[in-house]
């Protein structure tokens, strides 16, 4: 499938030009090429698709949840066939390296599996004689038009985290895909088409902010899925809850890692490596402070620093790389200035990866790994979610100490902890702050068939994406309590 100069949007079953007067730019942040334009869809356009799902609700609320997965199953196939093509798409308009885009596509699979379980999953419990003659039992049934807005980083995984859910519940989705990247999800509702999936369940539209705040306001769209920054995540939930509709809005992070003196400095430090530098640091479970306590901290410090200097970076489709470029111009511009405010409140830019020059490349938007060292635990540095390939050290004296200064920290996504004492890794799970623990894991993401959990900052809502959280978010539940009369006796 040969993607447009111009995108479209696909609603209620059909491929639609869209009348946006304002177009972006998709850009190649390694070669910066434009790989398409995007238009800025309006309200109308947006009120357009919004009525299509309501009317195809109507329908495929009464189809059975037997039936609804079918489309699913048909669609892991589609992807599993067209996975390099997908992960292509991804390191083109992402800049991740192309391992990197295959493994995203394998977890936006995973929960395509999840979901195919609905037929369970949605089933209710019931209770008889909950009084003489009378039985109560509860079901759960779905919203109607729910929306779906991406983030930028994960183009091909985070929409999956909400839509087979929504749709095997029996609800109908609006998705609006990251205005930056927005190819992928143009090859996956192309995929998605050829699966009959009947028209107006599942809907596209490009857009910005104008699009959001149609979903947002519309009363017929009764749930809103988001990730993103905390401050958008802030005003996304606000203005759901505002207009009565249920959220669930994945914020910013700033993921902190313990190393205590008796973990494996080699495992400990690939695997941190990985954490911080994957996907150029730009994904929300990315490893963004190491603390060392103890006599970790010259073990772990030089065994770092070498890990960053010695990682490829350069094109995602290039044989070697290990790190691509951050997502645009801006971005790096914006990670680049946090570097030297760290800098500026006394930490050590241990190994610098400021304006890098990458042979055949030099127009990209790469910064290389960057390790700051001696950052202090209340600069802007160690509180600021820089979203990019720099890891902050920190160095405490007691694991104590270590989780106080977690647990003060604005974000609760995810906090790790390296070791191998159980008495600590207890410690820690039980203390810790945050809705994602690794024990010996640098990005401690959770299966499909567990929620993507979130404290704090970084999370506003109740029930998260994936698994069973998902089946409860995307569907209200409702309790029936009857009596019937003993008829027998009138005979």
């Amino acid at each position: 499938m040969e993607l447009s100069t111009v995108l479209q949007n696909y609603i209620n079953g059909q491929w639609c030009t869209s009348h946006a007067i304002d177009f972006l730019q998709v850009v190649n942040p390694a070669t910066v090429e434009c790989l398409a334009k995007v238009p800025l869809s309006s309200a109308i356009e947006t009120e357009q698709a919004i009525q299509a799902a309501d009317q195809a609700f109507v329908n495929w609320r009464k189809t059975p949840a037997g039936d609804r997965i079918q489309f699913l199953f048909k669609l892991k196939i589609l992807l599993e066939e067209n996975l390099d093509n997908l992960a292509e798409t991804i390191t083109l308009e992402c800049g991740k390296t192309f391992a990197e885009s295959k493994a995203e596509i394998r977890r936006a699979i995973e929960n395509v599996e999840v979901a195919c379980g609905i037929p369970t999953l949605m089933q209710g419990y019931n209770s008889e004689d909950i009084a003489r003659g009378i039985d109560e039992f509860m079901i759960r049934q779905p919203l109607g038009v729910v929306g779906i807005i991406c983030p930028f980083n994960f183009p091909g995984m985070i929409p999956f985290w909400f839509m087979p859910y929504a749709i095997a519940c029996g609800n109908t989705c609006i998705i609006k895909p990251s205005e930056k990247v927005p190819l992928t999800l143009q090859k996956v509702m192309h995929l998605i088409e050829q699966t009959g999936l009947p028209p107006g369940v599942l809907n596209l539209v490009n857009g910005a902010k104008e699009v959001v705040d149609a979903l947002l306001e519309h009363p017929k769209v009764r749930a809103i899925s988001f990730v993103g920054s905390t401050p958008v995540a802030k005003y996304v939930y606000s203005r759901a809850a505002t207009n009565g509709k249920r959220a669930q809005c994945q914020g910013g992070a700033k993921n902190p890692v313990i190393v205590l003196p008796d973990a494996d400095i080699e495992t400990t430090t690939r695997i941190m490596a990985d954490s911080a530098f994957g996907c150029a640091g730009q994904r929300c479970l990315a490893a963004s402070v190491a603390i060392t306590v103890g006599s970790a901290q010259k073990t772990f410090t030089e065994a770092i620093a070498e890990a960053a200097q010695s990682r490829q970076v350069g094109y995602g489709l290039d044989e070697g790389v290990q790190m691509g470029p951050v997502i645009t111009s801006a971005s790096k511009a914006r990670i680049q200035d946090l570097i030297q405010k760290g800098v500026e409140e006394g930490a050590k830019a241990l190994v610098d990866g400021r304006n890098p020059k990458i042979a055949g490349y030099e127009a990209g938007f790469f910064v290389r790994p960057t390790i700051l060292q001696n950052v202090d635990p209340a600069g802007k540095i160690a509180t600021t979610e820089i979203f990019g390939p720099v890891l902050s050290l920190i160095h405490l004296e007691t694991i104590e100490d270590a989780i106080a200064l977690i647990n003060r920290g604005q974000y609760g996504n995810m906090a790790c902890l390296f070791t191998s004492s159980g008495a600590a890794a207890r410690k820690f799970r039980y203390e810790a702050e945050a809705g994602n623990i690794g024990i010996n894991i640098g990005v401690a993401a959770p299966m499909a068939f567990f929620p993507f959990s979130g404290w704090k900052d970084s999370f506003f809502g109740d029930l998260h994406g994936q698994g069973h959280h998902a089946v409860e978010f995307f569907t209200q539940t409702k309790v029936v309590v009857e009596r019937w009369q003993d008829w027998s006796r009138q005979f």
